[in-house]
């Protein structure tokens, strides 16, 4: 099967689900069922059990769809094909990485400096509990 263009996401908090439905070219009753299938999918459910998909919850729908759709995977398969992958999107996983790295170096410096400064404290209460750390 082609693969199918759907429309850019807007830069919006949350989607109802007739938004969601159009974004990601799937019906609403669709959207209903892979949330019991897929249990990475949990929107938000607001007054009157409306439900409320923030923006990974919209990149995961799309991921779904392109699975059991474009690429021909069952239920079964798409879902062991997500739990294997840990999230639904490559991209996602990839910036989550950079921001570890990049968090890194400034939380060992934080605790260098917090280090140094317990040293200090332990010095002015008596500084035999210092030698130990």
């Amino acid at each position: 099967m082609e693969k199918v263009v759907l429309p850019p996401i807007p830069a919006k908090r949350y989607f109802t689900i007739g938004e969601v439905s159009e974004l990601c070219g799937v019906k609403p009753h669709v959207l209903r069922y892979w949330e019991q299938e897929f249990t990475q999918l949990r929107p938000v459910k607001r007054r009157g059990n409306r439900r409320y998909y923030q923006h990974h919850e919209v990149l995961l729908i799309r991921r779904i769809r392109e699975l059991l759709y474009e690429q021909g995977f069952t239920i079964n398969g798409a879902r062991n094909r997500l739990d294997s992958h840990g999230r639904a999107n490559g991209a996602e996983a990839d910036e989550a990485d950079e921001m570890k790295v990049e968090a890194s170096p400034q939380a060992s410096v934080d605790v260098e400096a917090l280090r140094k400064e317990i040293l200090q404290v332990i010095d002015l209460l008596g500084g035999s509990a210092a030698k130990q750390i």
